[in-house]
């Protein structure tokens, strides 16, 4: 299956949006309209980082288990996504570029690596629900990276 990308510009510097990005537990902000039941092990930040949550699309619900597994500051950060019981699975990589006015060009890549069989017969439906359920999850990590700092995570 064709990847899906999905981009937003925001005001922060690659290093602040590395930085946000980079601790795990964010990530429940600003995809929590399909993504829930987070529950995070590993290290808090970084390659080893870990999430296990419930992702809700299309009307159907799967376990799923994200593991950042490279992260190269302050450019780009990459999770290894495992669900439907280990028969699909895919990377998820941020991209943080530098914009020539200031700012930062934040991409989402999805990438399958292995696609049960039903997936691949709805491709095209199954790709458009991925791209819609990113790109509003880009959309709120804008919101969220020009919210004021929380405290210590």
């Amino acid at each position: 299956m064709q990847p899906v990308t999905v981009s937003v510009d925001v005001p922060q510097t690659p290093e602040q949006v590395y930085e946000f990005l980079a601790v795990m537990a964010h990530h429940e902000r600003f995809t929590d309209h399909y993504l829930s039941d987070w529950r995070c092990s590993g290290p808090g930040r970084g390659v080893g980082s870990c999430a296990t949550v419930t992702a809700t699309l299309g009307g159907a619900k799967t376990g799923v288990t994200i593991e950042t597994v490279e992260a190269e500051a302050p450019r780009r950060l990459v999770e290894r996504n495992v669900s439907a019981v280990g028969r699909r699975l895919a990377r998820g990589s941020y991209t943080i570029e530098p914009l020539p006015a200031g700012g930062s060009r934040v991409s989402f890549t999805y990438a399958w690596q292995r696609v049960p069989l039903t997936d691949r017969l709805l491709a095209p439906v199954v790709r458009a629900v991925m791209r819609r359920a990113n790109g509003t999850a880009m959309r709120r990590l804008a919101a969220e990276l020009a919210r004021p700092p929380r405290g210590p995570e």
